[in-house]
């Protein structure tokens, strides 16, 4: 099986085609094998007198050995999802846990770490080298090194646990996303809804053998009927199967539920921090986040909800109002998205499916090549001959000066066993090998748009866009990284609430004249999105922004209040309503059981930390003010920004690089004004 398991060949892309599920399980176990082996040498060789090379270094080796391995396997399981995929995938998790917790409870390793920090050599290290040895030494704590025996075990069976159960939460989320369709066989029932939308749901029947169009909760079609569809009652039953996936509610009650999966999430998450020292999951989640403490981010995030609830209730009084004038008196939850964007629509003249015709997927990305080439000083251009998991998937290689800097993947269409949402996945890691050979990185970037239908390029919405933007600065933090120690380079290392900043960075771009005339065409035409068009865009920009800020706020309390008030007696559900009642100004049905799909903190690695979107979005935005000032395509600020952020990775603090870069540390006044939540704006 070796010799044929193209997992434990030696590659340089994957081949996604020829990995089969028989293959998984095998090649963990023999990673896992060689690297206990080597592991045992490695200690062996740095007993006395440990070298960076020796240890490090060598450690390093191993981790790729099996990331090499798993990286694959994790990345199909999420974008090529089935039954003996899934079997395997889970089949190795508790392995991995249990190899993952050994080393971090490996008390020789430990002490051959600290005996390299605090050795001579250690005085010449660079910074990097610096920190990812504090890193390293923290981590050994943050893993139970200084436990006993017993209660080591018990972290270790938690962590098993833990990495189980968030693999069932986006199971049974993704199960219960496609356990719920509705056919349609009149098209009458879809008044209001885009040809283009259509043409999806038309698609989506053909492919199950079925006439007329199949709506799905797959979300450019779920987005679709909620923002378009005339028929209210249609909007009401889509939310409801939407808001209550994975529940005990709605019309698949009880299959698939996340409700206990989410009790013993939270359970374990406790009873992990209370035998790490801390008072609770939260000020764990800190220990290793640029945050100080977690009154730090409380306060912060009811500041911004205090300043945020005032706009909030003005834009849900207009909203009213409009729905009033139109026949809906009494507005709901299925109704905020079709009355927002018929408002939208007066208002502005303009509408996201309007501007779709403008953002034919070839021209976004030439036009956000281009930008990035301008600003960063590189060259990207399309690979072909790659083998892939999926025909719709491109490869792009970045260069410099001719020179290979890495590649990355663009999954970008929704399709049926591929997870919901929008994300980067640090595929390769750059570093040096023990041979000292350049290792270049390799990213992954996935999104769920709405795919080519009826012979024209996929169109994408400027939301669309803007996610797109979002995953490349990823993608951009992860592949342009100057470090070359695994530890540190790309965003290893970066403090997760410092980690969006470079993807909430790229954003603004999607807002400016300059950018925007890089990225529109029309499909047909490509005639340049028009003077009078670019301008009502501009102008509804901040459209509902305080209603967004409140959104974003609710979700970040709610996350960040569960894990530091969990065992205080109330349910999810009752934690959620007390911040409800705070910060919000819309409430929706009992039914909605939102945390139920919040797989950001429930099956990602947002727990206690999905505050860091907003955290971000202040350096992002205070960032981006200096281009304003110096302008926002000069390539001097550009490189500066490469240099001072996306170059040194998790070299250093996030702090002391915003600061290399901005002159000085962060204030929320630019965000507020990006938002018209100013005072200036009121």
């Amino acid at each position: 099986m070796t010799a044929t398991n193209p997992l434990l060949q030696p590659f340089d892309l994957p081949s996604y085609s020829a990995i089969r599920p028989e293959h998984v399980e095998p090649a963990v176990d023999a990673v896992l094998a060689d690297n206990r082996a080597a592991l045992a040498g490695l200690l062996e060789r740095n007993a006395g007198t440990p070298t960076w090379d020796g240890l490090v270094l060598a450690l390093d080796e191993m981790n790729a050995r099996l990331g090499q391995a798993w990286s694959p396997v994790s990345h199909l399981n999420a974008v090529c999802n089935n039954a003996e995929l899934r079997t395997a995938y889970e089949a190795c998790l508790p392995k991995l846990s249990a190899y993952y917790t050994e080393l971090g409870q490996n008390q020789a390793l430990f002490q051959a770490y600290q005996a390299l920090a605090q050795s001579p050599a250690a005085a010449g290290f660079d910074v990097a080298q610096t920190t990812i040895l504090e890193h390293a030494l923290r981590d050994f704590r943050l893993s139970g090194i200084d436990l006993p025996p017993a209660e080591q075990q018990r972290y270790g069976e938690i962590q098993m646990k833990l990495s189980e159960l968030a693999s069932k939460f986006s199971n049974q989320l993704l199960d219960a996303t496609q356990a719920w369709s509705k056919h349609v066989t009149e098209e009458a029932a879809l008044a209001g809804l885009t040809d283009s939308a259509k043409a999806q749901m038309a698609q989506a029947a053909q492919a199950k053998g079925l006439d007329g169009w199949l709506i799905t909760l797959e979300f450019p079609s779920y987005f679709a009927v909620i923002t378009y569809a005339d028929d209210r009652a249609l909007r009401e039953e889509i939310y409801s199967a939407y808001c209550t996936r994975a529940s005990d509610q709605g019309p698949n009650a009880g299959q698939n539920d996340n409700s206990p999966v989410m009790l013993e999430i939270l359970g374990l998450r406790q009873e992990l921090a209370k035998l790490l020292g801390f008072a609770n999951y939260a000020e764990l989640s800190l220990a290793s986040k640029m945050a100080e403490n977690t009154d730090q981010v409380l306060s912060f995030l009811r500041d911004l909800g205090a300043r945020g609830k005032p706009f909030a209730a003005q834009d849900l009084a207009e909203l009213k109002a409009f729905a009033a004038e139109q026949g809906c008196s009494d507005l709901q939850s299925w109704d905020v998205g079709y009355y927002s964007e018929k408002l939208r629509e007066q208002r502005y003249s303009i509408s996201q499916e309007i501007l779709r015709a403008y953002f034919p997927i070839d021209k976004v990305l030439g036009g956000l090549f281009a930008m990035v080439e301008k600003l960063y000083g590189i060259q990207i251009k399309e690979l072909s001959g790659f083998d892939t998991w999926h025909p719709d998937v491109r490869l792009f290689e970045i260069t410099e000066n001719g020179a290979h800097v890495g590649r990355f993947f663009f999954d970008l269409y929704a399709r049926a066993n591929k997870r919901g949402g929008a994300w980067m996945d640090g595929a390769r890691d750059k570093r040096r090998d023990a041979d000292g050979a350049l290792i270049s990185p390799v990213a992954n970037l996935v999104c769920n748009f709405t795919p080519a239908v009826g012979g024209k390029p996929a169109l994408l919405t400027h939301d669309e866009v803007t996610t797109l933007f979002h995953e490349f600065g990823h993608g951009l933090h992860h592949l342009l990284t100057r470090v070359e120690h695994a530890g540190a380079s790309g965003i290893n290392g970066v403090a997760w609430d410092a980690v969006e900043l470079p993807s909430q960075f790229m954003e603004n771009w999607c807002w400016e004249p300059e950018g925007l005339a890089l990225i529109s065409g029309h499909y047909e035409t490509g005639e340049p999105l028009p003077q009078d068009l670019l301008e009502k865009m501009l102008a509804a920009k901040n459209f509902q922004s305080g209603l967004m800020m409140v959104r974003q706020v609710e979700f970040s309390l709610f996350d960040f209040e569960l894990h530091a008030t969990h065992g205080d007696g109330r349910s999810v559900l009752e934690v959620l309503e007390s911040i409800r009642s705070e910060v919000s100004v819309l409430r929706p049905p009992a039914y909605n059981r939102f945390p139920n799909s919040f797989a950001h903190i429930f099956a990602g690695g947002y727990a206690a930390g999905y505050y860091s979107y907003k955290w971000a979005e202040v350096l992002s935005a205070d960032a981006f003010s200096k281009f304003e000032e110096e302008g926002v395509f000069n390539p001097d600020t550009g490189r500066a920004f490469r240099e001072a952020i996306l170059a040194r990775g998790g070299s250093q603090a996030p702090m002391v690089l915003f600061v290399d870069f901005r002159g000085r540390e962060p204030s929320i006044d630019a965000l507020l004004r990006h938002l018209g939540l100013s005072q200036e704006a009121a």
